[in-house]
């Protein structure tokens, strides 16, 4: 028998578990949806499932260069994911990560090239620093559109996203500054002290995705245990009622957008040192626009961003192998990335299934306490 006193603890454990369960099964059962639809594609056009399947899991962790593969392609996903959650959280639908990453990535290859003989580690930090500033202030003006002129976001950063990259472009065109003799349109490679180097042999992998990680964290810091944090999300959470409670709302949804940008910015600058060494024309082949599916997935929190960004990485790197070994076209690890998103907007989700059931009881219980209650009456 529990004791009074002890239950109402007990029932606050008990809901806690339980909404922490229905957290995670949201992208659980979304993924697992999304694979059986994907396994029904596959044998409509007459490939083998299973071999398909296992070829991706292989292609993505089967063995260490695999799985370096896989980190290397979730990295960038993972700063544009955080990006979008940083300003989703704060009432902002910032899809322009995808032109504050373009300006991050050259603003990081320009500045790796200027210096020779500085230490790897300040050089590299530099060369972060510089695309948090640009993606910063390439997320500033639509942030002071937003909050001076009333213009939507999405409006100027949609335009913003198209500036940055035929700008870019122009950058390290034939007439460019920034090509600085290269035969391709693109910037001069980065010094050697900029790039990572592999942490493991046979492996690509580096420490990339590691330092995402760490900042991934710092954002949970921010945004869940300062004051600042606790202003933007509850900007986002109700914009009037944080007015009313004293937060300057104009203030937080700047702080905001910038944060989200410099975030982006930073994913575009470690594309520099983590993989390419240079700025070259068409440099994002949609960073962006993936973070924000990565973000939905790990629902908008810094640890789920984590989690659901390796996922992706490895299906774009699993996606070659099943393609060679299983015939699958590659445009259906495509699909299976719609897939999962579209599950996991359709709410399939533990705490939703429990907190409808509860509800229809509470609904019937009423009802027939009110029938009762009618009839005692007559």
């Amino acid at each position: 028998m529990i004791n009074k006193e002890k239950q109402p603890l007990y029932h606050k454990f008990r809901n806690s578990l339980i909404q922490s369960v229905g957290k995670m099964a949201d992208p659980i059962i979304a993924i697992i949806m999304a694979l059986l639809v994907g396994s029904i594609i596959i044998a409509i056009t007459g490939d083998d499932v299973l071999l398909a399947i296992t070829s991706l899991v292989l292609g993505a962790f089967g063995n260490m260069r695999s799985l370096g593969q896989s980190f290397l392609a979730a990295t960038p996903i993972l700063f544009t994911g955080l990006a979008f959650a940083v300003a989703y959280r704060s009432g902002i639908f910032n899809i322009g990560a995808e032109g504050q990453f373009l300006v991050g990535a050259i603003a990081g290859a320009y500045v790796g090239t200027l210096f020779i003989g500085l230490p790897s580690y300040l050089y590299i930090t530099m060369v972060l620093l510089a695309g948090a500033i640009f993606g910063a202030l390439w997320a500033f003006l639509p942030a002071i559109l937003k909050i001076k002129l009333g213009v939507h976001e999405v409006i100027n950063v949609i335009m913003l996203n198209k500036i940055a990259l035929y700008f870019t472009n122009w950058l390290v065109s034939s007439s460019g500054p920034f090509r600085m003799g290269s035969t391709l349109p693109a910037t001069p490679f980065v010094c050697p002290s900029v790039r990572f180097q592999p942490i493991f042999p046979n492996s690509p992998m580096n420490v990339g995705y590691f330092i995402g990680m760490v900042i991934a964290y710092v954002i949970y810091l921010i945004m869940w245990k300062t004051k600042g944090g606790f202003q933007m999300r509850a900007v986002g959470h109700n914009l009037y009622a944080a007015k009313f409670s004293g937060i300057y709302a104009e203030r937080s949804m700047v702080k905001a957008f910038m944060l989200s940008g410099a975030l982006a910015g930073i994913g575009g600058a470690m594309e520099i040192c983590s993989v390419f060494g240079r700025f070259y024309a068409g440099f994002s082949p949609g960073y962006g626009f993936e973070g924000i599916a990565v973000s939905l997935l790990g629902n908008n929190h810094p640890a789920g961003i984590i989690i659901s960004s390796i996922l992706f990485g490895a299906l774009k790197t699993g996606a070659m192998r099943m393609q060679i070994l299983a015939g699958t076209n590659v445009n259906l690890v495509k699909v299976l990335q719609a897939l999962i998103i579209f599950f996991v907007a359709s709410r399939w989700s533990l705490v939703k299934v429990i907190s409808n059931y509860k509800e229809k009881k509470r609904r019937l219980k009423t009802s027939d306490s009110s029938l009762s209650k009618e009839g005692g009456n007559k």
